[in-house]
């Protein structure tokens, strides 16, 4: 059973920039599709970014386009979330997640595609 766990987050100014990672243990990731999820306070888990089980594709939320980058080093069984520009709309709680039915695919952008969470990493941006 693979285990996530993301860091990086903070409190930070609106403009600046962050580097979110998650690292996997217990297994290799390397081979499954990886997610970047956002909970803002009082909403609902919202998906921000994926990257397929290679690296060749990802993909975003349109709010987030631009700004943000997923990205993974398979040998050191790792994803990371560059976010640059933020915004006060950006605060929340961090999460990656993977799951048996992303092997070998490409990355999802429902959250029920996802089984396996990472405890979240607090993002706070002040204005």
């Amino acid at each position: 059973q693979v285990q996530l766990v993301e860091s990086g987050g903070g409190l930070v100014q609106a403009g600046d920039s962050l580097r979110l990672s998650c690292a996997a243990s217990g297994r290799t990731i390397s081979n499954y599709a990886m997610g970047w999820f956002r909970q803002a306070p009082g909403k609902d888990r919202a998906f921000v970014a994926g990257i397929n089980w290679s690296g060749s594709s990802s993909g975003y939320a349109e709010s987030v386009k631009g700004r943000f980058t997923i990205s993974r080093d398979n040998a050191k069984n790792t994803v990371y979330l560059q976010i640059n520009s933020l915004k006060p709309e950006d605060t929340g709680v961090y999460y990656c997640a993977t799951g048996p039915r992303l092997q070998w695919r490409g990355y999802r952008e429902d959250s029920e595609s996802y089984s396996t969470w990472g405890q979240g990493t607090q993002v706070t941006v002040s204005s």
